[in-house]
């Protein structure tokens, strides 16, 4: 497992293609550079280390999945990055 952080810095458990919020509910799935929710809309691009929404790619659709849950993540958050685009909503 890995860790990614988003816009503002909050720490997301990445597992293969698997995106997890803090709190362990899986909240999207890796399709190239883009994460997708459980229904396949769009919820954020990958950028580095960083999950941002980026309006321009919310046209785009993905594949829906049936979401799991992983243990607790204890990653401490990250300073916020200048990177064009908004805070992904990741239900948290």
């Amino acid at each position: 497992m890995g860790v990614m952080y988003t816009k503002l810095g909050v720490p997301v458990t990445v597992s293969g293609t698997s995106v997890y919020s803090p709190s362990g509910r899986q909240f999207g799935h890796i399709s190239g550079k883009r994460v997708f929710g459980p229904t396949g809309r769009y919820v954020a691009t990958v950028v580095g280390n960083r999950l941002i929404y980026r309006p321009i790619d919310a046209a785009v659709v993905g594949s829906p999945f049936a979401p799991s849950r992983t243990a607790v993540s204890g990653y401490a958050h990250a300073a916020a990055t200048g990177d064009w685009g908004d805070e992904p909503n990741i239900g948290e």
